[in-house]
């Protein structure tokens, strides 16, 4: 009998272990959840008010029940998005429990008005349904299309490279509607013309494709040797292209999409009156290709605006500036022309201007592996300045043992330079009296822009750049088209008025 007892009171006993078992809840916090999607996209562009619903689910693989500490909207608080879990309507949910291989719903809701701001419902609307459980966080992206645009090459092209060709013709992006970009965008056999008034809003963030070496940021803008970009902006029409972020808190946010690059051997690429802003560098000019750019901006760049690689570069009437690295770098030699540009970096530990006739294919320390070519540039009445009391950076391989290696010239402009004079021995100590001659060297207190940490350029009253530039009767004009003083005109790309 006892034995029976026993037996029983064993037998239950395992019975209520593998009740416990299946009734208490994960702690592990390496235990997560599944989703039948990571990113749900909305496949509406409205062109109206409206509303669409979609849904993804949430499972527990496990074999015991999960308790969802927290799902909820992280972004707009319901502005936009709304959620449903299971039926439960909110945008914030607690405690949610998911038993022993069992799903749920989660219902997504968008309501956009189109006819509103960028600000408010700019193009591509973007929010994360947050899971936290056990202590581990794990999201859902939501995309939606909130205004009537040309997404090109399609809304679905993220990490994707496709190839424009029109057979040596050109193509031109006139419609009225703006231009929205997604992946990288190749040129070739083909002239890309961008007329004036024109809207371009690339689409950045983190993508992933072996032909661009894995994970790197999106959002490209490419010619081939065969193609070629030309941009038609006027003074009351300029062209834009910048991120796709159209909301206040992205208006000043740099590096949202990766640049434009003019690829090696590229010809007859022009930016007129054309603002590139708010991507990783603005322009990238590669081996021998070749670029105007005249009454154009280019700024907010989380590394250098204008790079030019063994290229060749004229910039006339530019504002190139806000930067996290130098403004502008010129590498591995090439021949550049900046006139009446202003370049200028305030506020983070780079330059405005560097420059090299090298370049390392190795270890920039040992540099075993160098080649090297002449660099030819010319800065005619310019400002190149910043809040850096260096904002000239040279790197001549020779040692200005070969003058024609390092052909580098500035002509009444207006620049900052201190350390640059006792560097390298010495190299550069006649920098103001034979390499920047006549120049204007700035310090700590002199008066140059308005307020440059608001973004305003326009010359101060007392600015040491008024009257020191040479007339030059082919450039009559400055970047916001006002007349240049014929006889004392000012340095840098925006007269005093």
């Amino acid at each position: 009998m006892l034995r029976i007892i026993l037996g029983a009171a064993l037998a239950a006993a395992l019975l209520l272990a593998s009740c416990d078992k299946e009734n208490s809840f994960i702690t592990d916090p390496d235990a997560r959840l599944e989703f039948s999607l990571d990113t749900l996209h909305f496949d509406t562009v409205f062109t109206e008010l409206g509303s669409a619903t979609l849904f993804f689910k949430v499972y527990n693989r496990h074999d015991r029940p999960i308790r969802i500490s927290r799902i909820a909207l992280e972004g707009n608080a319901g502005n936009t998005f709304r959620i449903n879990v299971d039926g439960s309507p909110g945008n914030v949910h607690e405690n949610v429990e998911l038993y022993v291989r069992d799903s749920l719903y989660v219902f997504v809701e968008v309501t956009v008005d189109p006819n509103q701001p960028l600000s408010v419902s700019p193009f591509v609307i973007e929010d994360q349904v947050v899971f936290e459980t056990n202590g581990n966080t794990q999201r859902i992206q939501l995309e939606a299309w909130g205004q009537n645009a040309n997404y090109f090459p399609s809304r679905f092209n993220k990490g994707v490279a496709v190839q424009l060709t029109c057979n040596n013709g050109q193509i031109v992006w006139n419609d009225p509607k703006p231009y929205v970009l997604y992946g990288a965008v190749f040129i070739d056999d083909c002239t890309l013309v961008i007329p004036a008034g024109a809207r371009i809003y690339v689409h950045g963030g983190v993508a992933q494709n072996d032909l661009f070496g894995g994970i790197y940021n999106d959002g490209i803008l490419y010619t081939l040797a065969n193609g070629r970009i030309r941009t038609e902006g006027t003074a009351e029409a300029p062209v834009i292209i910048q991120g796709a972020r159209t909301e206040e808190a992205f208006d000043n946010t740099r590096g949202q999409w990766n640049g434009i690059i003019i690829g090696r051997g590229s010809r007859g690429n022009e930016f007129n009156y054309t603002t590139v802003r708010n991507s990783r560098f603005a322009l990238l000019v590669d081996s021998s290709a070749e670029v105007t750019a005249r009454n154009s901006r280019f700024y907010n760049t989380s590394g250098n605006a204008i790079v030019g690689f063994h290229s060749k570069i004229t910039a006339e009437n530019c504002l190139i500036y806000n930067t996290g690295g130098n403004s502008v770098q010129l590498l591995f030699g090439g021949d550049y022309d900046f006139t009446y540009c202003t370049i200028a970096n305030y506020g983070v530990n780079a330059g405005t201007l560097g420059m090299s006739n090298f370049w390392c294919y190795d270890d920039p320390l040992t540099c075993q592996n160098r080649r090297d070519y002449r660099i030819n540039a010319t800065f005619v009445n310019s400002v190149i300045y910043g809040s850096r009391r260096d904002q000239i950076d040279f790197a001549d391989v020779t040692g200005r043992q070969n003058p024609a290696m390092f052909n580098v010239s500035f002509q009444n402009c207006v620049v900052r330079v201190d350390e640059l004079l006792r560097q390298q021995g010495g190299l550069y100590a006649d920098f103001l009296s034979t390499i920047c001659n006549p120049c204007t060297n700035g310090m700590s207190a002199s008066k140059v822009f308005e307020d440059p940490n608001q973004g305003n350029y326009h010359l101060d009253s007392l600015s040491i750049a008024l009257g020191v530039a040479k007339p030059l009767p082919a450039i009559a004009i400055d970047l916001e088209n006002r007349p240049r003083d014929p006889a004392t005109p000012d340095a840098g790309c925006l007269e005093r008025e």
